[in-house]
């Protein structure tokens, strides 16, 4: 009978004192858990898939002001961090970053994220308009690659009807010039920059916004545009995006807002419309 208690009394002591261990190493458990979780995220953000919100109307309408993307950041080569620090913040430091080779090559007409020569601290999300070996003119506002409009390699979008008045709109060149022009005077006639006007900050001085050019994209370097082209800071103004900057490629609008609408009305403020569509 001693013998029984006493084995019973030793069982539950080892129950307790092995459910003593597990409260301990709990916390422990806990804490590696998040730790690999923050690390797979990491990773995750870093090599593969990121998200980027679009802050001005260069692409439009393409891209929308407030749409927020995913980007396949392995499509065109795993670029490691330049910069490592507090998200949101400027508090951090720059490393050196390794680029590998891309799994798939840039195409002309497709939408691509990299950080541009003049603004390192930021990404630029434009559509590349010339890979290597591309010779690119702008002649009145149309855009030529090795001769051809552009919209012969790429279909991009309509302008806006209601922002340059139906006049306009059906001079262009087949009724459909293939961009958006929003840079205008009064409510109709459209601010033009005439062949031998050579702006001031424009790409080793060949000519204007309107007529650039030509020039042959180098190797290893893409010449990039926006849609919205008379509102876009891109490769007319400070050259070719380099081979290393090319950060990914967009997939899809996860998240879209609207920013002048007031934050009272934020139901309204979503553009329920883009959530989920795919990037062209």
């Amino acid at each position: 009978m001693s013998n029984n208690i006493d084995s019973n009394i030793e069982e539950l002591n080892k129950k307790k004192s092995s459910e003593s261990k597990q409260d301990k190493f709990e916390p422990l458990v806990m804490i590696k858990s998040i730790v690999g979780l923050i690390i797979t995220l990491f990773l995750i953000m870093n090599f593969i898939v990121s998200a980027y919100r679009i802050p001005t109307g260069s692409m439009e309408r393409t891209l929308r002001v407030g749409d927020m993307l995913l980007v396949n950041k392995f499509i065109y080569g795993i670029r490691t961090p330049d910069w490592i620090g507090i998200p949101f913040t400027q508090i951090g430091f720059h490393v050196p970053y390794f680029k590998s080779p891309m799994f798939k090559q840039i195409k002309r007409g497709d939408v691509v994220v990299f950080k541009p020569p003049r603004d390192r601290d930021n990404y630029y999300v434009k559509r590349c308009v010339g890979v290597p070996g591309d010779t690119v003119e702008v002649v009145n506002k149309v855009l030529f690659v090795n001769g051809e409009k552009f919209s012969n390699f790429y279909k991009t979008l309509d302008p806006d009807k209601e922002l340059i008045g139906m006049s306009e709109y059906n001079n262009f060149v087949d009724g459909k010039p293939n961009e958006r022009f929003v840079d205008r005077v009064g409510s109709r006639q459209i601010i033009r920059y005439p062949k031998g006007v050579n702006q001031p900050d424009i790409f080793q001085h060949l000519g204007s916004r309107d007529n650039f050019g030509p020039i042959v994209v180098p190797e290893k370097k893409f010449f990039m545009m926006g849609d919205n082209r008379d509102l876009s800071s891109d490769s007319r103004y400070w050259g070719f995006a380099e081979y290393d900057d090319i950060v990914g490629k967009p997939i899809m609008v996860y998240f879209s807002y609207d920013g002048d609408v007031p934050f009272s009305n934020l139901w309204n403020g979503i553009r329920w419309e883009r959530i989920g569509s795919y990037i062209q």
